[in-house]
C-alpha cells in the first residue's frame, strides 16, 4: 500500500492511512473471492495495485469532481472504478451498476461493509434503469472502464448525465480511430468531447481517458435495446 500512496503522490493526490487500510482490505478481499466468482483475471499484488487502484484513482487528476457529486459507474465488475474513487473521494454518492446479480452481491454483501463505505447498489442493464425517471439525467458524472466500443458505451452511459455533466471512458492507448467513429453518436446523444488525456501507467500500459461533457438533454428514444446499441452503433 505504500507504494499506491507514492504512486499517487505523484498525481497530486494524498492518500492517510485510513485509505490505504481500506485499498488493503479491498484487495485482500477480491483476491480471496476472485476463485468462487471470477472477479479478475489480475492476482499479482503490484500489477493489481496499477491497473485496478491507481488505474481507477487517475480519473480524480483529470476532471475537478465537485464535493458531494452523484457519480455511477456503469459496468461496475468488481467495483472499479468506482470503489477506488470513494475511498479516496468519500464524500461522493456513488451507485454501482453491473449486469451480473453475483458481482454486485459481493460488493454489497462484502466489499462495502468492511471497508466501511456506502454506496447504491443496482443489478440490471444499464439501458433499463437510465429510462427510469430516478435515474435518468441524475448524475453528475457517470464512468466506466467496460470493454464496449466507445460509440456503444456511450448510448450505455450519457443517458444517465445531467445537462452540464460528464460522461468519463477509461480505454486503452489507442483511442484516436474509436472516437473519431463514436463522434456522431456523442452528438446525437447530447455530448461534446472536451478532453482526451492520453497516459502510462507505471508499468508502461497505455491508458486514455476520454471525458464527455453533456450539453444537452439525451433524446427521449434513447438508449435503444442492447441488441441494437451493440449491433448497430450510433
Amino acid at each position: 500500500m505504500q507504494k499506491l500512496r507514492e504512486l499517487c503522490k505523484n498525481i497530486n493526490i494524498t492518500l492517510d492511512e485510513t485509505a490505504l487500510e481500506r485499498f488493503r482490505i479491498y484487495m485482500n478481499l477480491v483476491l480471496e473471492w476472485n476463485e468462487k466468482i471470477n472477479l479478475t483475471a489480475i492476482t499479482d499484488r503490484d500489477e493489481f495495485i496499477i491497473k485496478h487502484f491507481y488505474d481507477s484513482i487517475t480519473l480524480l487528476s483529470c476532471t475537478d469532481i465537485k464535493n458531494g457529486a452523484k457519480v455511477i459507474d456503469i459496468g461496475t465488475g468488481a467495483g472499479f472504478p468506482g470503489i477506488p474513487l470513494l475511498i479516496v473521494r468519500p464524500d461522493i454518492k456513488l451507485t454501482l451498476l453491473d449486469s451480473l446479480n453475483k458481482r454486485i452481491l459481493f460488493l454489497k454483501e462484502t466489499i462495502l461493509p468492511n471497508l466501511d463505505l456506502s454506496a447504491e447498489t443496482i443489478h440490471g442493464r444499464a439501458e433499463d434503469y437510465s429510462k427510469l425517471p430516478q435515474y435518468r439525467e441524475r448524475y453528475d458524472y457517470a464512468v466506466s472502464r467496460a470493454v464496449a466500443n466507445l460509440s456503444a458505451l456511450s448510448e450505455y452511459c450519457m443517458p444517465f448525465v445531467g445537462k452540464g455533466g460528464e460522461f468519463i471512458s477509461m480505454k486503452g492507448p489507442d483511442i484516436h480511430e474509436e472516437l473519431d467513429i463514436a463522434q456522431s453518436a456523442i452528438r446525437t446523444l447530447g455530448g461534446a468531447v472536451k478532453e482526451v488525456r492520453i497516459m502510462s501507467l507505471p508499468d508502461n500500459s497505455g491508458r486514455s481517458i476520454v471525458i464527455v461533457k453533456k450539453i444537452n438533454k439525451t433524446p427521449d428514444k434513447y438508449p435503444r435495446r442492447g441488441v441494437k446499441i451493440n449491433k448497430n452503433p450510433l
